[in-house]
Order: structure tokens, then sequence, then C-alpha cells
């Protein structure tokens, strides 16, 4: 083969994205009970596609209840999916055996939202930093295993002293730390972060937000960062998964995303979100969804937002909308997707304060 043809075949692999997600499907079967006898089936994941690139991190954003946990536990198999291919580095991982999965596991990890429950109390800090080693790299002796457990305690911000010590003798910041330094302690390539930070001070979110920047810088990780917080999200994304009811709404780069969001939920959500300017805050205008989110078991028929949506015409109902292209790097699932929804929202509208006196 040419020096030509071997150049662009390693430009073709370079190019091609670490993770690919497509069409994964995650359902969970209720049985009947009580005031529900009638058993039913809940959508928590729906029909959702998207890529990751090496050392990218995306951003998964959406409201309580619309699927971005079971999503990234589905990618790992932590949950079965009902449908659809997660593909890492080419393979797809629902087709690997218990055993394929486990050696897969090495370069896949998590960290769970809530720091202090996602720590075995009966394990000292030591043994839960080196349980995955014991399965990753069962070869390792004890030696080896401790220092490889004290060399990323100290890249946590962790002394050594503490590796005796056991879950309830730290603070909530301490206890996320060592979830860090067990999912990193197997030199992953792929870390889901649920929700990292929403169960900690805010003081402390930022200090954690920042050992995962710099984690991801010195490493080369690649994160899915999952979180309902969109200034964290906007601080550690490039590009951005904006979820309702199990579906994707809208992808994009941060700057897209939140500069010009081209469908109605991602402009609500983004105009709710707190700024620390008052002046500016009183200037925002404001959009005001009515309602609940509807139940993942019984969604609307056509766009699942169409119940809350402001510019919801009798077609929404009708017609599901695609996922389509806003820009090369940008998509929205909205029959009136970019300017046309910018120019029907706006009308809309309303300013902060006109809100609140109303």
């Amino acid at each position: 083969m040419s020096e030509t043809k071997l150049s662009e075949t390693a430009k073709a692999e370079s190019a091609a994205p670490l993770l690919d997600v497509r069409h994964l499907s995650t359902e969970f079967k209720l049985k009947g009970k009580g005031l529900f006898p009638k058993a039913q089936t809940l959508k928590a994941v729906r029909d959702v596609s998207f890529s990751v690139r090496e050392g990218e991190t995306l951003g998964i954003v959406g409201e309580s209840g619309c699927g971005k946990s079971t999503l990234g536990r589905s990618i790992l198999r932590l949950i079965e999916p009902t449908e659809g291919q997660v593909v890492w580095q080419g393979r797809n991982l629902a087709e690997l055996s218990a055993a394929d999965m486990r050696a897969a596991r090495r370069d896949l990890s998590i960290i769970f939202q809530d720091p202090i429950a996602s720590l075995d109390p009966r394990m000292t800090v030591g043994e839960i930093i080196a349980e995955p080693l014991r399965v990753a790299e069962p070869g390792l002796s004890r030696p080896e295993r401790r220092a490889r457990v004290e060399k990323v305690m100290a890249e946590v911000g962790l002394v050594a002293d503490m590796i005796n010590r056991y879950p309830h003798e730290f603070s909530g910041g301490q206890a996320q730390r060592i979830g860090i330094a067990r999912a990193i302690v197997t030199e992953p390539k792929l870390i889901v972060c649920d929700e990292p930070v929403s169960a900690l001070d805010v003081s402390i979110q930022a200090q954690i937000v920042n050992l995962l920047a710099d984690l991801r810088k010195r490493r080369g990780l690649t994160l899915l960062f999952i979180s309902h917080d969109l200034s964290v999200v906007r601080l550690v994304s490039d590009r951005i998964l904006v979820l309702y009811l199990g579906r994707v709404v809208e992808e994009g780069t941060r700057a897209e995303v939140f500069e010009t969001p081209a469908h109605p939920y991602a402009r609500a959500l983004l105009s709710a979100a707190p700024i620390p300017d008052p002046v500016a805050a009183r200037a925002r205008r404001r959009t005001v969804l009515q309602g609940d989110p509807p139940s993942p078991v019984n969604p609307p028929s056509g766009c699942a937002f169409r119940t809350r949506c402001p510019i919801a015409e009798p077609l929404c109902a009708e017609v599901p909308p695609e996922l389509k292209p806003v820009s090369d790097t940008h998509r929205a699932a909205c029959h009136f997707a970019g300017e046309e929804a910018a120019r029907r929202m706006k009308a809309k509208e309303a300013p902060a304060l006109e809100v609140l006196a109303g």
C-alpha cells in the first residue's frame, strides 16, 4: 500500500468516533399493583443516537425523569437496553460475552451521583479503590495494587494515610474524590459522570468540576457529563445533547445550543437557568412552560413536547418530528426548528418582571 493510502487510512481511523450509540431504547416492564392493576411499559430511553470522539466531553441535559441516568447506565450495560447498539471502538457491546464485557469495562467507568451511597460502608478506602483492579487486572500483586491506589489517591487530592479509613469518616466532597479515584484506577478511556456534583455544596462543586477538567486534560479522558445544572454543563462540555421524555430533542456544539437554541424545549430550559447579574435577569425574556411533563408510560402522540410547547400546532400531534440538521453540527427534533422556532417563541416570551408580576 502506498504512503498516501496509508495516510488516508490513518486519518479515517482517527476520525472514527470512540463511542457510537445507534437507536438505543430502554424500557422497564411495570407490574400491575394497587391503583394500577394493569401491567405497563415505561419507555425511559427512546431511539437515541449520537457519537462521541476521543477526548471530547458530551454534556447530557434535561429535567428530572427525562432518562439521562438511564441512558448513561444503558451505554455501560449496567442496565440492559431493549433495542439498539452501543458501538465501542468498533465493537457492539450488546453482543459481547460476559467475559469480553468484563475486559471491556477496564476502558469504561462511571462516577455516581450520590458519593456516600455509592461507597460500600464495610470496605476501607483502599479496598474500594482497589476493587476494579481485582477484576480488571487480577495478576497484580498486593504491593502493586496498593501503589496504584496511592497514586490515584494523590491525583484526586486524598492523602495516603486515609487509605484504611471508612466512607462514613469523609465529607461528601471527599467521598466523591474517592469515587473518582475508583473510576480512574483502571486508566479508562471513557467515564460516564452521572450528576457527579448535584449532591454537593456549591463551593465543593467547583472543586470537583475543576478536578474532572484537570483529569480529562492530563489523562486524555472522554466524558459523558450528565447534569441538570446548565451552568456546570456549559463550563465542562464541548457538545450538548438535550433530552426530553427519553428522546433527543437537540444536539449541537456548546455555543450553538446555549447561544442559538433551535428547539422550544431547549430555549425554555435555558431561559429558566439562573444568572448572577440581577440587571440582566430582569431584562431577560423567559419562556414559562405550562403543566408537568407527561408520563413516559403513556407519552403523547406526535411530538412528546407538544402538550407543553407554546408554539405547538395540529401537525405536532400527528407527526413525530425527526432530528433534522439546523447546521452541519447542530440538529433539532422540531417541525419549526431553527429561525422559525426562534421567531415563534419570541412572540410568546415575556420579560422576567412581567412573569413575576403575573
